[in-house]
């Protein structure tokens, strides 16, 4: 696959945060690392930053381990929980970071080409004017499944707004398609980003939703790739990290395709 040519490819930092899963943290950096070192990169070029949210248990003696990471740890910090935690964590590493790009990656996401990352630097070097790479969807289910979500989610919305407006009982409609870049795997120039006082996390929404529309409104861009490309390069677990907190069943689909992509990795 053709990519920009890593020589010309600018310093770049990737930004992980854990609670409390180290087999998909430990999978997610091994594999990261295997690939970086395997790619045809400056060893000098890439920055990974891990930061801990007080997980108290193993994964952050693992972490602990790592001499190619930078690690930050958290106190543990009243009243923070979910994309709250998250996003301050995030937050800690644009801090931190000196480089003018940032990828977003979640630790159930599993790197199987590093060219990747050259991949999507490509589309922040050839406009400016592009704020931030990723893809709406988490997981690659193919033109069929695609089809078939949006045109059910559609039926869906508009048999809610129809109850509602003839005052009948029925849910608030959600969105029907998918309006923002999802961080399991994104690029962010954050460069721009601190020119324009924005961090990841902000009016207590998930982190980045509220970014990409003040961006927008500012006149920026978001190149959005497809799942179908964008998963040529990795494979993703959706919500593996939620689903491994909260104590999903066996029988969840979450967990299954968990398993299944953990199957690739036993010895």
């Amino acid at each position: 696959m053709n990519t920009t040519p890593t020589q010309a490819l600018p310093k770049f930092s990737i930004a992980l945060v854990n609670y409390k899963t180290l087999e998909l943290t430990k999978i997610c950096l091994e594999l990261l690392k295997k690939h970086l070192d395997s790619a045809d990169l400056d060893p000098n070029s890439v920055d990974v930053w891990v930061v801990d949210n007080h997980s108290q248990d193993e994964s952050v003696e693992y972490l602990r381990t790592l001499d190619w990471i930078h690690l930050i740890e958290r106190a543990p910090t009243e009243h923070e929980e979910g994309f709250v935690a998250h996003g301050r964590g995030l937050d800690l590493i644009l801090q931190q970071i000196k480089t003018d790009y940032l990828f977003l990656m979640h630790t159930d996401t599993f790197i199987y080409d590093a060219s990747v990352f050259g991949w999507a630097l490509k589309f922040c070097l050839a406009d400016g004017k592009v704020a931030a790479v990723g893809c709406l969807e988490q997981l690659n289910r193919g033109y069929l499944r695609t089809a078939w979500r949006i045109s059910s989610r559609f039926c869906k919305h508009y048999s809610r707004r129809f109850k509602l407006f003839f005052g009948l009982n029925a849910r608030q409609p959600k969105p029907y398609v998918e309006a923002y870049l999802k961080s399991f795997f994104a690029l962010w120039n954050v460069k721009l980003m601190k020119q324009q006082g924005y961090v990841f996390l902000m009016e207590n929404r998930i982190p980045g939703y509220a970014l990409q529309d003040k961006l927008k409104q500012d006149g920026y861009k978001l190149k959005v790739v497809s799942p179908m490309k964008l998963f040529k390069f990795l494979d993703h677990i959706e919500a593996g990290t939620v689903g491994l907190r909260a104590l999903y069943s066996d029988m969840n689909r979450r967990v299954k395709r968990k398993k299944s992509i953990l199957k690739k990795f036993e010895s």
